[in-house]
């Protein structure tokens, strides 16, 4: 159950600013559906317009990754941080970006075994190895 209240079309009509995004988010994502994310940061405008441009800025806008390398990264940060919401949208996307069935399975194999090897150095606390120690 949300903590907050999710706004209905009507009301995101209403505020000029809100409809301005909800406007952008089915532009850019060609299609009509805003979900829940957006509908719950309308309660805070500032919030919604901040945290959709920065979205756009580096989920949307064409870079150095891959469209479907930035959704696998987001999936293995979304799992990692416990975040069941943003796993299963990155998910979506992903797969909307052509992640295959074996592709996922193999990220998933990834993130269990990062998880695993991260749990264990952390809990052995080695020293890291100078040549690991790039210099920027």
């Amino acid at each position: 159950m949300s903590t907050v209240r999710l706004w209905t079309d009507a009301e995101a009509e209403a505020n000029p600013r809100v409809k301005a995004v909800f406007d952008d988010i089915r532009a850019t994502r060609k299609s009509d559906f805003v979900n829940n994310v957006w509908r719950a940061l309308a309660n805070q405008p500032d919030t919604l317009e901040r945290i959709w441009s920065g979205l756009k800025d580096i989920m949307v806008k064409p870079g150095a990754l891959d469209p479907l390398v930035k959704e696998m990264l987001y999936i293995a940060v979304s799992v990692a941080n416990g975040c069941s919401y943003c796993v299963h949208s990155h998910t979506a996307a992903a797969k909307a970006k052509g992640m295959t069935g074996d592709q996922h399975a193999e990220l998933l194999a990834v993130i269990g075994m990062a998880s695993q090897t991260n749990a264990l150095l952390n809990a052995l606390q080695l020293p890291i190895d100078p040549q690991f120690l790039v210099e920027s």
